[in-house]
């Protein structure tokens, strides 16, 4: 994995929000897919999901928990504090990378530049020192599927790559970063064969 990605472990993230701003919408659910390399075919490992609870003062936009389908109110959703949501997260991270021999991790999503705000705005606003991710560059799989399938949506990019994808569970974190993952193997995979 360092020798592929320069030292770098790519991790997958999909974050969904209670809006567009990370400066005053809350993080309501991450996901990080990390991979690994089986016989030069980069494939899916292993996951991670959490619920985090709205942090005080944040706002949430009715119409951003109509797209995701998530009741912050719900008790049963096992939500955790962002902090804490945080360091849980990197900690695995840190894991990995330690495991793959990689000095820092890169987030790789779908508008990256979005999830990547989020969680540097998070981790500013809770004050954590050390973040395993590079902070300003990642991987983004909209462009990526740009150039490999003619297609920037994340569900039309799958279909032209032939990654199930399932409209119902759409903007569930996990279940994006899944996807998101596959389609990010699929590029790297097929990456200087003829097509």
């Amino acid at each position: 994995m360092a020798a592929r990605f320069r030292g770098f472990l790519p991790v997958v993230v999909d974050l969904e929000t209670g809006g567009f701003d990370p400066q005053k919408h809350a993080i309501l659910e991450a996901a990080a897919v990390h991979l690994q390399f089986d016989r030069e075919q980069l494939v899916l490992g292993e996951e991670w999901h959490q619920a985090v609870e709205p942090y005080p003062g944040s706002s949430i936009e009715e119409a951003a928990l109509k797209v995701t389908g998530i009741d912050p109110e719900d008790p049963d959703r096992g939500a955790l504090p962002e902090r804490i949501a945080l360091k849980e997260l990197f900690a695995g991270i840190r894991r990995a990378m330690k495991r793959e021999r990689c000095q820092r991790a890169i987030l790789v999503a779908h508008n990256a530049a979005f999830d990547q705000q989020f969680l540097n705005i998070a981790i500013e606003r809770q004050q954590i020192k050390r973040s395993p991710f590079h902070p300003f560059s990642f991987i983004d799989t909209a462009s990526l599927a740009a150039v490999a399938y003619g297609h920037t949506v994340l569900s039309e990019a799958c279909a032209r790559a032939h990654i199930a994808f399932e409209p119902s569970k759409a903007h569930n974190a996990l279940y994006d970063a899944q996807r998101t993952a596959e389609l990010f193997c699929s590029v790297v995979n097929r990456w200087g064969r003829d097509t």
